[in-house]
């Protein structure tokens, strides 16, 4: 089993505040087998000078759609599944260069391409699936037009292979049933409307108690957990209230809505990204005026929502939601929550807190003795300059998943 030396290293350890120069990580097949601040004897090892650069871990991105090619979803409904594929491929690409080394999709991956880049086929980030995501008729999963009377294929429409319809708590259970069936590692539901489904508006109450609890029930069978899609308090609550584990968005949150999610332990996974890039660029790739409109009421209650949850000490996960071409922004999020946030706490949603959010704990978001060898080398202090983390990977010199480089630019 080969090693890699990385040396003369400034270690960024999540848990603390600030570098701690003089490291070395030795790494060992998939793994880390030790981190130190002194140097490190391993004569068989191949060595990386860092040159005083920061090594830290992989960042995870708790909400992407790797599958959601396009900023208006309904132009998905031209594309076969070949080519959702290839340009899913594509987009996972661009994540991993950005130095995002796992990520959790949230409704349209499946486990078809996650297996293939846990292979090796494509190269891309550590895939965590929903595979459909879960909602009412007429909800924010209901991908039929108006003048739509009957589900067309999943097979040939690449908007319909991500969303599933299921009404009533059978109907959920058995959809739950289904996606778990499909080997998902979270199971995705909607309890309130979206900004980029047409006709739901974004107060609607989705799934009632019962087909909630049918979803949780169910997954927590298998030995996984549920996510649900939420933006007002009354949403937010009922499903924290049957069990849901992670809230995604949540933007309107209140006081009330917070202290319940403490008090279950649930996690907020939220994406600030996704609507100012929506509200600067998405009407050029043919989002409607009616999604904007219910964009502008979520946008101003994003940063509001991480104060909220701060106060209330509820654990917040880095996440982006960027539909198709606006994936590019996708780093962005480090410097929106700069505002009320200081770096080192954004640098820990999507490390520490990401590991948590995909129960791995320990082998994700940190670099330590027996932890997954996901590294990242940079051209400086994130710390001290957060935009280091931005843009497409320009200031990584080295990216490694699973002991396994995918850049090196100090290579020898």
């Amino acid at each position: 089993m080969g090693q890699i030396l990385f040396k003369n290293a400034a270690l960024l350890d999540p848990k603390e505040d600030e570098l701690q120069g003089g490291a070395s990580v030795l790494v060992e097949g998939d793994s880390i087998r030790e981190v130190s601040l002194k140097p490190i004897k391993a004569a068989k090892a191949d060595a990386v000078d860092c040159g005083g650069r920061t090594l830290m871990p992989g960042l995870i991105d708790c909400h992407v759609h790797v599958f959601l090619s396009e900023v208006n979803i309904r132009y998905l409904e031209a594309l076969p599944l070949t080519m959702m594929t290839a340009r899913g491929a594509d987009l996972a690409l661009a994540m991993l260069n950005r130095g995002f080394t796992t990520v959790r999709d949230t409704g349209g991956a499946d486990w078809g391409i996650r297996d293939a880049i846990a292979q090796g086929f494509l190269p891309g980030p550590r895939l965590f699936i929903a595979g459909r995501a879960i909602g009412p008729t007429g909800g924010h999963s209901d991908a039929r037009r108006r003048t739509d009377v009957m589900a067309t294929c999943k097979c040939c429409n690449a908007m319909n292979f991500c969303l599933e319809v299921a009404d009533g708590a059978d109907a959920v259970r058995a959809a739950a049933r289904e996606q778990m069936r499909q080997g998902v590692d979270q199971v995705k539901i909607m309890v309130s409307g979206g900004v980029a489904s047409p006709y739901d508006p974004l107060d609607s109450r989705q799934f009632s108690l019962d087909e909630i609890g049918a979803a949780v029930e169910e997954a927590e069978a298998f030995g996984r957990y549920v996510q649900a899609h939420a933006y007002t308090p009354e949403a937010i609550q009922r499903a924290v209230g049957k069990g849901v584990r992670t809230i995604e968005h949540g933007n309107l949150i209140d006081e009330k809505s917070a202290k319940l999610m403490k008090l279950k332990g649930a996690y907020m996974v939220a994406n600030l990204v996704a609507y100012y890039a929506m509200k600067e660029r998405a009407k050029e790739f043919g989002m409607t005026s009616d999604m904007l409109a219910k964009n502008d009421l979520v946008i101003d209650g994003g940063l509001r929502s991480l104060e909220t949850c701060k106060r209330a000490g509820v654990k917040v996960g880095y996440g982006s939601d960027l539909l198709g071409q606006l994936q590019v922004d996708q780093s962005r999020e480090f410097i929106l929550r700069r505002e009320v946030l200081k770096p080192i706490e954004i640098i820990r949603q999507a490390t520490l807190v990401g590991a948590e959010i995909v129960r791995m704990e320990g082998k994700l978001g940190q670099v330590k003795p027996g932890a997954l060898a996901d590294i990242l080398v940079v051209d400086g202090d994130p710390i001290k300059k957060l935009e280091l983390l931005t843009g497409q990977g320009e200031n990584l010199s080295v990216i490694m998943k699973a002991g396994k480089f995918h850049k090196n630019r100090l290579a020898a």
